[in-house]
């Protein structure tokens, strides 16, 4: 309980994702989804990216421009090494990776991953293999903890955009 109320408070004091992307994206709406997928869902996201997810509600920020979906994004709050990481993931409308932004790092800022190693993960997928850190992105010398979280979540989120919105495509 004292975990998920600390998540609550850093996610409270972290940049609004809708303010980060109607930065990103001036001319769009933005517009906040909320799915509640089945066991069964949550079971094929663990398979595709070999991450368990700890809820069935899931909110997605639709990025529309002209009533057309530009974007999808994922805020994604997990542990890093003792304290959270608060992560905005914007994928395209093929499911690739956009562009992840750090909204909230409590971390020591040492360990935070910056913009150019973030960069790696552009149009990264999931293909028939996973996408795994040090074989399809780079390490991040002393903060091997913050790439795997990372790294791990962008599987997950790619997984929940695929159970969600690529298989009704």
């Amino acid at each position: 309980m004292r975990l998920f109320l600390l998540i609550l408070f850093i996610v409270a004091q972290s940049k609004k994702p809708e303010k980060v992307l109607s930065e990103i994206y001036p001319d769009s709406k933005i517009e906040i989804k909320n799915i509640v997928i089945s066991d069964l869902q949550a079971e094929k996201v663990k398979n595709l990216s070999g991450v368990e997810i700890d809820t069935r509600l899931i909110t997605f920020y639709l990025v529309k421009s002209n009533s057309k979906i530009r974007a999808y994004a994922y805020v994604d709050v997990h542990i890093v090494r003792t304290h959270p990481e608060v992560v905005l993931y914007v994928l395209n409308e093929r499911g690739e990776i956009e562009l992840i932004q750090i909204l909230s790092f409590k971390e020591p800022p040492e360990y935070m991953a910056d913009e150019n190693w973030l960069k790696y993960l552009k149009g990264k997928t999931l293909g028939k293999d996973l996408l795994k850190l040090r074989r399809d992105v780079p390490n991040m010398t002393g903060a091997t903890l913050t790439a795997k979280a990372i790294t791990d979540n962008a599987r997950k989120v790619i997984a929940l955009w695929k159970i969600i919105f690529g298989e009704a495509k």
